[in-house]
């Protein structure tokens, strides 16, 4: 394989991630605006996995290992969502995102291998606000935000 098909593949991997990241956003968009702020997380993710399910593979709760010196320990943590293998969603119901949620993320990342999570916090009265996404070794020419995503659903949502 040549250099020029690694970075094509490269490309593809993260256009498709771009693609699936916003479908999430547009879905956690479409959940607030029918919910709104102020119920349980557990809420939220049901209704995630409602909206997401149509189009897209999910998985709920996935249990992650932790590897340590070539052992592997069941630590208890359990990611959220993850959107078509690729995509790790942690969904929050709190007052304010603070910094150890965005490094439980980017943890979440690292023992996953993979490469993008969104942070997603129902307790806001404007949803955009409260999406961060969080990257760990993004796939090469792309650079799209949250921000540019959410500027996209709103485009053909709105």
């Amino acid at each position: 394989m040549n250099r020029g098909d690694r970075r094509a593949r490269r490309e593809i991997k993260s256009e498709e991630i771009n693609r699936i990241t916003e479908k999430i956003i547009g879905a956690a968009i479409s959940v607030h605006r029918h919910l709104g702020p102020g119920l349980l997380e557990s809420t939220y993710e049901a209704c995630m996995v409602s909206e997401l399910s149509e189009n897209l593979k999910v998985e709920q709760q996935k249990p992650l290992p932790v590897i340590y010196k070539n052992v592997r320990l069941d630590c208890g943590y359990r990611i959220d969502l993850i959107v078509e293998d690729l995509v790790i969603v942690e969904l929050k119901a709190i007052e304010y995102l603070k910094p150890i949620h965005q490094a439980q993320v980017l943890s979440y990342l690292k023992l996953s291998g993979l490469c993008v999570g969104l942070l997603i916090n129902f307790n806001v009265s404007l949803l955009t606000s409260g999406i961060r996404r969080i990257v760990n070794q993004f796939p090469e020419n792309s650079a799209c935000s949250a921000n540019s995503a959410v500027k996209k659903i709103r485009r053909n949502v709105w």
